[in-house]
């Protein structure tokens, strides 16, 4: 994979805004977490997918993940029609 760089300038509270090529490039979205860790002079970003992260620790246990997943977006649809009326 290519090396992709970026300048970014920090603004007011310590607020940095990733280019969209990087974004695009890792799949970051709105409302994604991000990992941040300092590593000797670097600061380091990682995306982390939290369904993922989810899956991988409820395989033991008795739940839907996915079907969990499928009544959160649901919700959330009601939400949006409420919210439109």
């Amino acid at each position: 994979m290519a090396r992709l760089r970026a300048r970014v300038r920090v603004g007011r509270r310590g607020v940095i805004v990733i280019p969209k090529s990087i974004r695009e490039r890792l799949g970051i979205i709105e409302g994604m977490v991000l990992e941040l860790s300092v590593e000797g002079d670097r600061i380091v970003i990682k995306a982390r997918d939290l369904w993922d992260e989810l899956r991988k620790r409820g395989k033991g246990l008795r739940v839907d993940i996915e079907e969990a997943e499928r009544e959160i977006d649901e919700d959330e649809e009601r939400w949006v029609e409420r919210l439109e009326q």
